[in-house]
């Protein structure tokens, strides 16, 4: 099929089609400002960032079902030595192209909103987008990898020190569109979230997720609320805790609107918290004779980043890494279900404000308030999962890993540029921070009772 070997045609032929709709649709509105995360009624569909999500996450996920498969940047590095071979000029030159089509994507889904102010969106998203790629060269690092360290930290680390160091001009300021790259981010999440995978995780790791995702999202939030940390932080700690960390926060902070300072907190209490309990959980597994696969399954169920699992599971054995792996991927296959429930549950609810609890919300209120976005992320869950081939479908699981991976390493350059170091550490007073370690003590113990009834002999 001619579409499919050469799907940069149809991709230029369908950005322009979208370009015109965009810009003809309502020429009033290009001077408005950038729509808020609530939008009011009379806001139309243009200026809806979540309708843009799903139209800038839309061309990439028909290209990757009918085949394409985009390469993408080799990051991985141990000595300054092989840092020559990231800056090589072919792997510069498929980053270029990544920039072109970041920039393209984002430029086209964001024209009608921005109108003229789209001439100072491009240098700025430039400058993200290079903040963000060398965020991945850093987590590349291989003893950064060894320690489960993500390219969201380092990329909230360069954004920050952007922010304290340099200038943020107002050029600059125009591409900070956090709440925009990380809905396309999490609609293209939605295509890796492969229904039938669960089925091939087995039974038990299946009872386990199940088990595992409510009992400790409710003692995290309950402790939240004890310690007086607002619904809002709870949600997205709770989620973190009981799921698999960086991504679950991010798929709740983008579900309830959240703020994102309180997601960069959460992501660094997340990566904080991984290493020591990559390094303990190892030692705990043969100081108690648990089996290799009641370890993995313990592993699996409460280490919060898939590579601290890996990473801790190879250091018990082939068969917790086996079993750690699969427990992991039930719990990840989770998130579209987890960020679906607390999209409908936060617009009944009325928000972080708990309106809902006074009177009681109409259907278009709800429909005002539910984050369109998610969506997105469900169709292209189900459409990859049923729709697509099989084949065709875990073929574009790591290219679109890695085209969700940029602009997830954008938003969390947007945030340290908006944010001041001091602001994030002092949220809640410490509060959230203990709020988190109580969740994943009781994670802990839980999961612990949970693998060896179920991987017990």
């Amino acid at each position: 099929m001619f579409w499919a070997k050469h799907p940069w045609w149809l991709a230029f032929g369908l950005t322009r089609h979208y370009a015109f709709l965009l810009m003809s649709a309502n020429p009033a509105a290009s001077d408005s400002a950038y729509p808020s995360p609530t939008p009011p009624p009379s806001q139309r569909w243009w200026q809806n960032e979540d309708w843009l999500a799903i139209g800038a996450a839309l061309p990439i996920l028909i290209f990757t079902a009918l085949g394409w498969s985009p390469k993408m940047p080799a990051f991985g590095w141990k000595a300054a030595s092989d840092m020559s071979q990231t800056f090589a000029a072919g792997n510069l030159a498929i980053s270029g192209l990544l920039l072109a089509l970041f920039l393209g994507i984002s430029s086209i889904a964001l024209a009608a909103s921005l109108g003229r102010r789209l001439v100072k969106f491009i240098p700025g998203a430039i400058v993200i987008f290079v903040l963000a790629w060398f965020a991945q060269w850093l987590a590349g690092h291989a003893l950064i990898k060894t320690w489960g360290l993500e390219y969201v930290v380092f990329a909230l680390g360069l954004g920050l020190l952007w922010s304290h160091v340099l200038p943020v001009p107002e050029w600059l300021r125009e591409a900070v569109r956090t709440e925009f790259f990380i809905k396309v981010g999490i609609v293209l999440l939605g295509a890796t979230i492969l229904l039938p995978e669960m089925l091939k995780a087995g039974l038990p790791g299946l009872i386990q997720g199940a088990l595992v995702i409510p009992v400790v999202w409710y003692a995290c939030f309950f402790i939240a609320k004890k310690l007086k940390v607002d619904d809002e932080f709870g949600v997205i700690l709770s989620t973190a805790v009981s799921i698999c960390g960086v991504s679950a926060a991010i798929a709740a902070c983008g579900a309830i609107q959240g703020d994102r300072k309180k997601l960069s907190y959460v992501t660094s209490v997340v990566l904080l918290c991984a290493v020591p309990m990559m390094i303990l959980m190892p030692v705990a597994v043969q100081k108690l004779g648990l089996s290799e696969a009641v370890g993995g399954a313990w592993m699996g169920g409460t280490l919060d980043t898939s590579g601290s699992v890996a990473a801790a599971t190879e250091q018990v054995g082939k068969e917790a890494t086996q079993v750690g792996v699969i427990v992991k991927l039930s719990q990840n296959v989770l998130i579209g279900v987890a960020a679906f429930v607390l999209s409908v549950w936060w617009s009944l609810r009325g928000g972080k404000d708990g309106a809902a609890s006074r009177e009681r919300p109409s259907a278009a209120v709800i429909w005002q308030r539910f984050p369109k976005f998610v969506i997105g992320f469900v169709i292209a869950s189900l459409l990859f999962s049923y729709l697509v081939p099989t084949a065709v479908a875990e073929a574009a699981a790591k290219p679109l890993k890695g085209l969700r991976e940029i602009w997830f390493a954008a938003a969390f350059v947007c945030i340290g540029l908006e944010t001041r170091l001091g602001d994030i550490f002092t949220l809640g007073g410490g509060r959230p921070a203990l709020a988190f370690l109580g969740g994943q003590v009781f994670n802990i113990l839980w999961t612990l009772i949970l693998a060896m009834w179920l991987f017990g002999k």
